[in-house]
């Protein structure tokens, strides 16, 4: 995490093993990565990259904005839109969204989650 500013190689950055419960996998073997990049001081915000590797995996969401920088892949909200994944995407989730991701090609993301 870091208290300044900076850029960062979102592709190039090393990101660590974030595992999946197993009741989260619906299909496949999806491995799950990330890395936090900066928290504000008040813990509220969080923001950092992610990464689905192929595969189907079920998730209760945060209120997150991000971006999609690389893969392709779906999102099902249940009871919602299906959201397309590819490069240059944005989404927003809601707190308490039940999902689906479905993903064919490596998804990347960069991400904020903000917390009540």
């Amino acid at each position: 995490m870091t208290s300044h500013s900076i850029t960062i190689d979102v592709m190039g950055l090393e990101l660590e093993p974030w595992p999946l419960e197993p009741e989260q996998v619906i299909a496949g073997s999806p491995e799950v990565s990330g890395r936090v990049l900066d928290t504000s001081t008040d813990g509220r915000v969080e923001r950092g990259v992610w990464e689905h590797t192929p595969g189907v995996s079920r998730d209760t969401e945060s209120d997150e904005l991000f971006v999609v920088v690389a893969g392709r892949g779906t999102v099902s909200v249940e009871g919602g839109s299906v959201l397309a994944l590819s490069p240059g995407m944005m989404g927003l989730l809601r707190a308490g969204d039940r999902t689906v991701w479905t993903v064919e090609e490596t998804v990347r993301k960069v991400y904020q989650v903000t917390t009540p």
